[in-house]
């Protein structure tokens, strides 16, 4: 009896120990999830769950496994299973690991997850982050059934379901082929954050990292810190720590160099009360170091409000920056600073609705060879997370950004980008963090697309037969800055073809012996992947003959004693319309002949009306009367012997001598 008892008072010891160990657990879990340490929290809370491992049951409040006099000394008001596995889920989500933020999203949603409206919508979020498109869906479309109020998530859960839609669009994209993406090894990418890349000079990387720092002292590692990397086409060397005065626990980073190399600015920030507040500050450069950061004033840092990312523009005088205060249009908006020859901005605006949207937008980057503006967003339909987007333009109008697509963009988060490329390749060399291949933290890629020759091709024709004109000298004319880029002859079936780095304004001109020159201007495909561009024939008119030169317009026929054409004749008649059209300066006359059958009065009247005929016809193609003279000329000028020498019939000569034909008589400026 004793020995049960015994037996009884060591079981209850043991159950009243392990219900103080889950209240500890649970305890501690609580407070570093308000003091915003997700880390810590999410472990503490896991320790719980596993201390108290049991089935949950749905709407189960109690957190306790023993009766509440086990651990009456401690009144704390605790978590219960439900809202540990929430936050649990939500601290995942707040560290970026998205594969055990969605488990335990799934988990609460399991146990019932009517007191955590939003849990359903994150568990969406996860799962498009973790590339579960079609579940993602599922579950959206399930949150918007159950969420019923028009609230800021019912509309970014239809932008969503829009991403969504844009994801698999990207991921079928043709040009796939064309893109290198590489993820940096050791030592640009170690345990921790490594992020937001900028170029000191051509070999020098700069970069932010929370790698850990034997150099900084005791509980010191894991503070965002700036560190310089020697990088050569793509690899890197040594990475050190910048000589950059940073002192306790005060992280920064995301730095900028104006094109001096003299002034850095950067981001200091501290999390206080589960809030990151952050600054921007300036450094100077002094000797192999750089001088104590000094906060900007109130231009850039609104009291109780955050700026960070700054990026100095081109032309040294003007600063770009990230920050959440009044004058925006919501969350991070981008902002633009004057600065005067010191360095210190004297005034600041914001970039406005075409590039700010109710959502955050950060990073900025501008790219001075094309003239575009980078920054990274989460407020428009994209592939999830930020995403790069870009702006074409200039400080005072920017055009609608667009996004990046795949795979310069992820699922996951993509932010702060810098590029080494061209005009007409900003992709050409790019530097950029994601955390898409990282299990919680921002990491270093580098990226870089091939841009294949385009491929622009043609035929030249003559206009009176559409036939191809071979031996055409072609030459390719840049509209813009107005000279040639390329000249070549046409083939034998009139065909010419060249290539291009990018489509480009162009025009082509043709031009050979006979014709008149003929041109055709061309733009870039609608198409933006396109590598082919197929233009139009360029048609080419023959050129005017001599003054009084008579040429005769050959299959012009008329019925037997009449004026009217016969079918056929209108070929030969549109050739001539074509030749009037495209020289506007000319008048002709347009005669008809017959042969000496019939007599001579009988003959002229007949030549005249078959000439007016053939000038009504020109008139209904649109050239103008007054450029048309009416001629019947009878059989006063043969051309050929309407008689043998023997007296006999020439039925031959007779048919050359019935001919309609047309010579230029007035020129517009004289010849």
């Amino acid at each position: 009896m004793k020995k049960i008892f015994a037996t009884g008072i060591i079981g209850c010891c043991m159950l009243a120990a392990k219900a103080q160990f889950t209240y500890d657990y649970l305890r501690a879990a609580d407070n570093y999830y308000k003091k915003a340490d997700y880390f810590s929290a999410a472990r503490y809370y896991e320790k719980y769950l596993g201390v108290a491992d049991h089935k949950l049951k749905k709407e189960e409040y109690s957190p306790y496994t023993v009766p509440s006099s086990a651990v009456k000394k401690n009144k704390t008001p605790l978590s219960s299973r439900q809202q540990a596995l929430y936050r649990i889920a939500e601290s995942y989500r707040l560290l970026h690991d998205h594969a055990k933020a969605a488990t335990y999203y799934g988990k609460t949603l399991e146990a019932g997850g009517g007191e955590f409206p939003l849990a359903r919508y994150y568990y969406a979020v996860e799962l498009r982050a973790l590339a579960s498109y079609e579940q993602a869906e599922k579950e959206l479309n399930l949150f918007l059934d159950e969420h019923t109020a028009e609230d800021q998530y019912t509309e970014s859960a239809k932008k969503e379901l829009m991403s969504l839609r844009f994801i698999q669009t990207q991921l079928k994209k043709k040009d796939l082929k064309l893109y290198q993406v590489q993820k940096a090894g050791t030592p640009l990418n170690t345990e921790g954050a490594n992020y937001a890349p900028v170029w000191l000079n051509k070999n020098t990387l700069l970069f932010t990292s929370t790698r850990a720092d034997s150099l900084a002292g005791k509980h010191q590692s894991h503070v965002n810190r700036v560190y310089t990397a020697a990088v050569t086409e793509g690899i890197a060397g040594d990475i050190k720590a910048l000589p950059l005065p940073q002192a306790g626990s005060m992280h920064q980073g995301v730095v900028s160099v104006t094109p001096d190399g003299n002034t850095l600015f950067l981001t200091r920030w501290m999390i206080t009360g589960g809030k990151k507040v952050s600054g921007i500050y300036s450094s100077r450069k002094t000797g192999n170091g750089w001088s104590e950061p000094v906060l900007l004033d109130s231009i850039i840092n609104t009291p109780g409000y955050s700026a960070q990312q700054p990026f100095v523009m081109p032309d040294g005088k003007h600063l770009l920056y990230a920050s959440d205060k009044p004058g925006g249009a919501g969350g991070f908006d981008l902002w633009l600073a004057e600065l005067d020859e010191n360095g210190k901005p004297v005034k600041t605006v914001n970039l406005g609705e075409q590039i700010n949207s109710a959502a955050d937008e950060q990073a900025p980057y501008y790219h001075l060879p094309s003239a575009t503006l980078v920054f990274s967003g989460n407020g428009r339909i994209g592939m999830g997370g930020f995403d790069f987007f870009y702006s074409k333009g200039a400080i005072d109008k920017w055009q609608t950004p667009v996004n990046f697509g795949y795979p310069v963009n992820s699922v996951r988060d993509d932010i702060y980008l810098v590029s080494r490329g061209g005009a007409r390749n900003i992709l050409e060399d790019v530097w950029l963090s994601s955390d898409r291949e990282a299990a919680c933290c921002l990491e270093l890629f580098y990226l870089k697309k091939i841009q294949p020759k385009k491929l622009v091709s043609g035929t030249v024709v003559s206009c009176e037969d559409k036939m191809p004109l071979a031996g055409v000298t072609v030459r390719i004319i840049d509209t813009i800055q107005h000279k040639t880029v390329h000249t070549q002859t046409t083939a034998g079936d009139g065909s010419y073809s060249f290539t291009l780095d990018e489509f480009q304004p162009l025009k082509a001109e043709a031009s050979v012996s006979g014709y008149s020159n003929g041109s055709l201007p061309f733009y870039t495909p609608g198409d933006e992947e396109a590598q082919l561009l197929i233009n139009p024939a360029i048609c080419l008119v023959k050129d005017v003959p001599p003054m009084e030169k008579a040429v005769v317009l050959d299959n012009v026929y008329y019925d037997f004693d009449k004026a009217s054409l016969k079918a056929g004749a209108q070929t030969s008649l549109d050739k001539l319309a074509a030749l009037l059209h495209a020289h506007p300066e000319i008048t002709i006359e347009l005669s008809a002949h017959t042969d000496n059958k019939g007599s001579e009065a009988y003959n002229q009247r007949l030549s005249e009306a078959r000439a007016r005929a053939c000038v009504a016809y020109l008139i209904s193609k649109g050239i103008d009367k007054n450029r048309l003279r009416a001629k019947g000329y009878g059989s006063a000028r043969p051309i050929a012997p309407n008689a043998n020498e023997d007296g006999s019939d020439n039925p031959e000569g007779r048919q050359l001598n019935r001919r309609t034909e047309f010579k230029v008589v007035e020129r517009a400026g004289g010849e």
